[in-house]
């Protein structure tokens, strides 16, 4: 009888064993089930600060192989087939609302911007978030401007500046100061050189910008290849150049009244009187300029935003009062 009950002890135990396994699974399943939801969070944490740590490092890096500070076009870059390029949490670069030269052919040449009427000493600010990729000096060109890139794949330039005050590869946020009107490099009146570039190609602003009403043109704005030279066209049309000169104040900045700026306001009190200009002859310098035009030198550098050690070039316009 005790070999018996033994046989039915041992018996009964293995059993309960066999039963009991499964339960201890499903307890240690339903134990790890939190540490493995921890984990996820945590390399999500970790994905989440490298893209961020890489798009500060070279912002739009899925469009750009490399991050450079000396061309500001990407010659041998083409437009992407589609991209779209988020227009949100942006910042018109300027309150001015006239454009005074348009994207496209221009006197025999690319004009790959619009030219904004702004005044020598207006705030110029950043229209996206991003990091600055060039502050130079052209002087056939661009005069002192600006290159930044965005996280949204685009870059913004700005050109013909009196001043600039931010350095490259420093981080900015949309509606930072970044510079001051001008009319320096190529330039026959202050205004704002304002360009797109998308992968390093030039993009017409006028079908993201609307400067008329200081507004973007939408949320998301997507490039097609096929149908961009059609909807560039359009947008020219829509939202392009606004008359032929004679701007005042009021028709630049319509209800907005721009911050005050000293340099700004002397060089609108002298827009009220007449303009001079001077058309630049073979050998001649600012000094002979300055004794034919019965002015100084200073002055004709105040209005041109030059400086006495700038070259003047046979055909170049010069301000002179």
């Amino acid at each position: 009888m005790n070999l018996r009950k033994l046989l039915q002890t041992l018996a009964l135990s293995s059993l309960f064993t066999l039963v009991s396994q499964p339960a201890a699974a499903q307890d240690l399943l339903a134990r790890q089930a939190p540490v493995d939801r921890k984990m996820k969070t945590v390399d999500t944490l970790v994905l989440r600060h490298i893209i961020e740590r890489e798009s500060y490092e070279s912002p739009a890096a899925e469009l750009y192989a490399d991050w450079s500070n000396d061309r500001v076009h990407l010659r041998q870059n083409e437009l992407p087939d589609n991209y779209r390029i988020d227009l949100r949490h942006f910042c018109m670069p300027t309150p001015s609302r006239v454009v005074t030269s348009n994207y496209g052919p221009r006197w025999g040449r690319r004009h790959e911007g619009l030219d904004i009427k702004v005044y020598t000493g207006d705030t110029i600010r950043a229209a996206f978030s991003g990091k600055v990729r060039i502050v130079k000096w052209d002087g056939r060109g661009y005069g002192k401007y600006i290159v930044i890139r965005h996280n949204n794949g685009l870059e913004t330039v700005y050109g013909h500046l009196s001043k600039q005050l931010v350095n490259e590869d420093q981080q900015v946020r949309a509606g930072d100061v970044i510079g001051l009107g001008g009319n320096t490099g190529r330039s026959q009146g202050s205004h704002l050189h304002f360009e797109t570039l998308l992968n390093g190609v030039p993009v017409n602003p006028a079908l993201l910008f609307d400067f008329r009403n200081q507004d973007v043109t939408g949320d998301y704005y997507v490039i097609n290849n096929k149908t961009y030279a059609q909807e560039s066209a359009e947008a020219t049309r829509l939202r392009g150049k606004m008359g032929n000169g004679g701007y005042t104040p009021e028709m630049v900045y319509g209800n907005a009244a721009p911050e005050f700026n000293p340099a700004k306001q002397t060089e609108q009190s002298s827009s009220r009187a007449a303009k001079a200009f001077h058309k630049v002859r073979k050998g001649e310098t600012l000094s002979s300029i300055a004794r034919k035009r019965h002015t100084t030198v200073a002055k004709l550098c105040q209005l041109n935003g030059i400086n006495k050690r700038s070259t003047v070039r046979p055909g170049q316009i010069l301000r002179y009062s």
